[in-house]
């Protein structure tokens, strides 16, 4: 499959302050965002649309405790494929897609493994069911390295908008 080049879009600096903005809180009315970025509502809203529109702003999301839903542990696995084929990729990526558990699924290098996931989980009688009955019994997984995350010391979404001006 041949590789797309993505053409830039071209963003000032209020375009940015919208961005900085809604990054922080994806639920501001039009009338509190606009407040915040010093513009009126009805040029604000249609930046805003412009940007959907671009396909800058792909969603808003709702981002939920994991702690007070009782999901309290997070590990990051390491996974190494038996071959490095498209077909076998696309294997792990479509079934490890379907598991809720999974948050983040990347194809990496650099490792030992080829891919690394994050999940979450309430505890660690959960993890080790998904790993047994969930990961190792994908076809193609020939490895796994867990490690647990003790703390959260930066957790964000934000993209670094300042490499833009």
């Amino acid at each position: 499959m041949p590789i797309k080049s993505k053409k830039l879009v071209k963003l000032d600096r209020t375009d940015r302050r919208i961005l900085e903005q809604v990054q922080k809180n994806g639920a501001f009315t039009n009338q509190e965002l606009a407040e915040q970025v010093g513009l009126s509502p009805s040029p604000c809203l249609r930046r805003v649309r412009a940007l959907e529109e671009a396909g800058i702003i792909v969603r808003t999301v709702t981002i939920l405790d994991q702690k007070k839903l009782g999901l309290d542990l997070t590990a990051i696995i390491l996974i190494g494929m038996d071959r490095h084929t498209p077909e076998r990729f696309a294997e792990f990526e479509e079934k490890v897609s379907e598991y809720p558990e999974v948050q983040e699924c990347y194809l990496i290098t650099g490792q030992d493994a080829d891919y690394m996931l994050k999940i979450v989980v309430p505890d660690m009688d959960h993890y080790h069911q998904f790993l047994l009955n969930r990961i190792t019994r994908i076809q193609g997984v020939s490895g796994v390295h867990s490690s647990f995350v003790l703390r959260r010391v930066i957790d964000t979404n934000a993209l670094p908008l300042g490499y833009l001006d």
